[in-house]
């Protein structure tokens, strides 16, 4: 049988043609509302349909937690066994799901364990929905330390470049606000910089709160950190987020991952301060978490602190994200990558 998260919700009635009518609402119920890890688990479904049902088009290959039982990453294999990975992390009173919008990544970026194995394939609006559908399943079933018992945010976030997917990503993001229930405003949909995807956005419907992943802010460095920079450089991204911000009216964040000597620099503090006061943006610095296939490093904490100071100096409001998961590979690809190293090969 298709695994149903992979059937469009509104289409569930043809895959139980010969039950009562009730059957598919009974279906997309236990599906978008109550998820469950196992069908046995949907208590009003006959045994034999029970029995039949394939949720997930995927299966956990490897499942890791960390940070006193705060984090957990999944390895999910799909049925055509391609490897994606999403991360569950608790805070106290919420639950915050990273999930990936692509099997792989084509866009390169130097300092992510994504795209060090490249691009395989698009994932399906039903598989990213799967994801949220698991952690919440998870959360109900088993719990994650300190955190809420269902999720509170979610992020795009994981693995690929969701823009790059925009016609699935589209569909996810309907069924997950208008069939799950879920709050467009609790949603973050994070970009290296595609801006006609951004500019897609702009016109969806939903308030979702965009995220851009800057990480430099002059072309030379970020081209040669960010290659689609070369494509859609600085300027037009940043007109493209002002024009997102303004219709949206949400506020937007931009992720820098601090990398040693690279991109922590006062000069480039400075450069950032400027984009973030004309985007009135928040700003999220994160020190590198190390991948195995790169030699660069997280910038020390006092060089962390040194450049959240002076963005903050120039009146930007900066939060120094924790290195969540960092015991179990919860960088985006990490996991993915490790699972792939020949044996024996170092991690660094």
């Amino acid at each position: 049988m298709t695994p149903l998260y992979l059937i469009e919700p509104e289409r569930l009635g043809e895959i139980v043609p010969d039950h009562p009518r009730y059957r598919a609402d009974q279906l997309r119920d236990w599906l978008y509302r109550r998820p469950v890890l196992d069908p046995a688990e949907m208590t009003d479904l006959p045994k034999d349909l029970r029995r039949r049902l394939v949720l997930y088009p995927f299966r956990v290959e490897r499942q890791q937690v960390g940070d006193g039982g705060a984090t957990v990453k999944w390895l999910f294999r799909t049925d055509d066994a391609k490897d994606i990975e999403a991360v569950l992390m608790g805070y106290p009173g919420r639950a915050t799901l990273c999930l990936s919008s692509q099997a792989g990544c084509a866009l390169g970026c130097t300092f992510c364990a994504t795209g060090q194995f490249g691009f395989e394939r698009q994932l399906d609006a039903g598989e990213m929905v799967a994801q949220v559908a698991y952690a919440q399943a998870y959360l109900r079933s088993v719990g994650v330390h300190g955190a809420s018992d269902h999720l509170t945010n979610i992020v795009f976030m994981g693995m690929g470049e969701p823009l790059a997917n925009y016609r699935n990503l589209r569909e996810a993001l309907r069924r997950i606000i208008e069939v799950m229930g879920f709050s467009a405003r609790a949603i973050t949909v994070s970009t290296v910089g595609i801006v006609p995807g951004i500019r897609r956005l702009a016109g969806e419907p939903w308030p979702i709160r965009l995220a851009v992943s800057l990480h430099a802010a002059d072309d030379e460095l970020r081209s040669r950190l960010v290659p689609i920079n070369r494509r859609y450089p600085l300027e037009e991204l940043v007109a493209a987020a002002d024009e997102y911000a303004r219709a949206k009216r949400r506020r937007l964040s931009i992720e820098w991952t601090l990398i040693d000597g690279v991109n922590d620099t006062d000069d480039q503090a400075d450069r950032l301060a400027r984009i973030a006061l004309r985007l009135r943006a928040h700003v999220n610095l994160i020190p590198l978490n190390p991948t195995p296939l790169s030699q660069d490093r997280p910038s020390p904490p006092d060089r962390v602190e040194e450049f959240a100071r002076r963005v903050r100096s120039r009146g930007v409001e900066v939060t120094v994200r924790d290195i969540r998961g960092a015991d179990i590979d919860a960088a985006c690809g990490q996991l993915r990558v490790r699972s792939k190293l020949p044996a024996g090969r170092p991690d660094h």
